[in-house]
Order: C-alpha cells, then sequence, then structure tokens
C-alpha cells in the first residue's frame, strides 16, 4: 500500500494531459489502449466524485503560434513545418471517453509543459489547489516537463503510473522509478482510489 499522505479533494486537480486522438496514436493500439483509457476515465470518475477539480490539457497550434516556432526547436520546428496538430483539427481534441465537464479547467498549450504556455498555474491557485495528481502522454514529454516545471512551483504531486504512457518502454520506466521519485509520490489508480477515502 502506498505511503503517499492521503488527498484533500478541495485542494486537489487531476491533470489529464494530451489525451487526444494524435497523441494516443503514439500507445499501441487494442488491448493496451482501451486499458489505458479505461484507467484514466475512472480515475476522472473517482476525483469528481470527490470533488476534486479535473484540468485538461491539450497541444493545439494556430496559423500564428506555427509561425512563431524558430527553427532551433527541434522538437516543436518539424510539427510548425508540417503544420500538424492544428487547435480545431478533430485529432487535437480530448478523447471523447474523457471529455471535459462544466467546471472543469482545460486549457490549450504549444510546448510539452502543462504551465509554461497556460495560464493553468493561475487557474489552479485561484481555486486553491495545492496539490496535482499527474496523467498523461508521454512520461518523457507533456509528464517530464510538467513535473519538473510544477515541483519548481511547491505543488505536492503524484504521479499515476498507469495513467502514464509512453512509447519508449525503457525511458518510461527510467523516469517512473529513478526521477520522479524525487519530486512526487508515484502511485496507480487503485491507491488514488484508496487515497482519496482515507480522510
Amino acid at each position: 500500500m502506498s505511503t503517499a499522505p492521503a488527498l484533500e479533494p478541495a485542494h486537489t486537480a487531476l491533470l489529464v494531459m494530451d489525451y487526444q486522438p494524435a497523441v494516443l496514436a503514439f500507445v499501441p493500439e487494442g488491448e493496451d489502449r482501451n486499458a489505458l483509457l479505461g484507467r484514466v476515465e475512472g480515475a476522472i470518475a473517482d476525483v469528481r466524485a470527490h470533488g476534486g477539480t479535473i484540468a485538461y490539457v491539450r497541444v493545439g497550434f494556430t496559423d500564428a503560434d506555427w509561425d512563431a516556432i524558430p527553427a532551433s526547436n527541434k522538437s516543436f520546428a518539424p510539427l510548425a513545418q508540417h503544420r500538424v496538430m492544428h487547435h480545431k483539427d478533430p485529432a487535437s481534441v480530448i478523447h471523447e471517453r474523457l471529455a471535459p465537464q462544466d467546471g472543469d479547467i482545460t486549457v490549450r498549450k504549444i510546448r510539452y509543459g502543462g504551465m509554461s504556455t497556460t495560464d493553468l498555474d493561475q487557474q489552479l491557485r485561484e481555486r486553491g489547489i495545492t496539490t496535482l495528481v499527474v496523467s498523461g502522454i508521454s512520461t518523457s514529454g507533456a509528464v517530464l516537463s510538467t513535473v519538473i516545471d510544477a515541483a519548481d512551483r511547491d505543488y505536492q504531486l503524484y504521479v499515476l503510473s498507469d495513467g502514464v504512457a509512453d512509447p519508449d518502454t525503457e525511458v518510461h520506466n527510467v523516469l517512473l522509478h529513478k526521477v520522479f521519485p524525487s519530486r512526487a509520490h508515484i502511485i496507480d489508480t487503485a491507491e488514488l482510489h484508496a487515497l482519496l477515502r482515507a480522510d
């Protein structure tokens, strides 16, 4: 059982990052993808049921965003060059199984991290959120960038080990077992369920 402290739902947000068809395409199709979506769907329902906040982060670009990406940006220059992930493209919307509801936070980003190009931090602070439970694709992209940034902003952090995925299994495992534990509690969806009920 987890040694992580119990969660106070009123001060907790579940981050659901990059769960968009274009990004989910990097997760093997079929059972793996369905199981991942099912676990995150369950986590969203759990946090909602306890009065916690759900915050969706999606990547999507306008023409101006593409034009502003310098050629020196190794990750994002190719996206700009090929004009992919337009913010109105159906492939860039949140997956229908995890669709946002009224009262949820939804932000659109144009880099890896959930906070660096959005007002997510401000919206969370306005709601009194001090604790983040992080789920997302990919572990080495959105999750890594957001965990490091949020740790520097003094959030209490939990990473949902079975709510994150990465095309590179080795990198995924190194991050979960060697990198994230210095900044976050590593829990799975079953532990999340228990920690929401622990108080």
